[in-house]
């Protein structure tokens, strides 16, 4: 057999044995995603509601790390004038989870969200279980949106005019954006954040 038939055959070979192997990827892909049909979200309300939890979970986190002490802490270094306390900034956020979802099934929200609302809690306890109790309250009412009534208008002044899931979406944002801020509060006082040393990376 010649040197050239040689390679002719190798060369055919290798292309059937790729032509095989590209063949058969789809075909595990596809038996991969039969074998975990779990691993999205199956409706519209838990494609918002996973990543609300998870703000919510990092959240409730922050608010218990925080000596009661130090919930009264405004940060003195910066520009930080006029700004909530630690305390106020858990209020507010519990008082809007109340007020967007409020929103969402076409009731009166809380008056003043922006100072707290009218809610009593004062101290760490009573912010903590004002804020989880509006968090059990968004989730509940999360739970209802659908793709029929997803884009069902909403109106109020927080965040509306909107659709149900606008408002859905505005509500983890705003619990991120405090989130944010605290992060800072809480690092002026010596403390990471929970979140932070559970997951913490080293970027140096």
């Amino acid at each position: 057999m010649s040197l050239f038939r040689v390679a002719t055959l190798l060369v055919m070979c290798g292309i059937a044995l790729s032509a095989v192997g590209k063949s058969g990827t789809p075909q595990n892909s596809a038996t991969k995603e039969a074998a975990q049909p779990d691993d999205i979200p199956k409706s519209m309300a838990e494609s918002v509601s996973g990543t609300l939890q998870f703000a919510e979970w990092n959240f409730i986190g922050l608010a218990e790390a925080m000596p009661e002490d130090k919930y009264s802490y405004i940060p003195a270094v910066g520009k930080f004038d006029g700004v909530r306390s630690f305390g106020e900034q858990v209020k507010h956020v519990a008082c809007a989870q109340f007020a967007f979802f409020n929103e969402f099934e076409g009731k009166k929200p809380p008056e003043d969200c922006e100072k707290g609302g009218h809610d009593p809690a004062k101290t760490k306890a009573e912010l903590i279980k004002y804020l989880k109790d509006s968090f059990d309250y968004s989730n509940r009412v999360l739970a209802t949106l659908t793709a029929n009534n997803a884009l069902g208008r909403i109106e109020g002044r927080y965040a509306g005019p909107n659709t149900k899931l606008g408002i859905s979406v505005v509500a983890v944002w705003h619990i991120t954006d405090h989130y944010g801020q605290l992060v800072e509060y809480l690092r002026l006082n010596g403390i990471v954040p929970p979140m932070t040393q559970k997951y913490g990376v080293k970027v140096r």
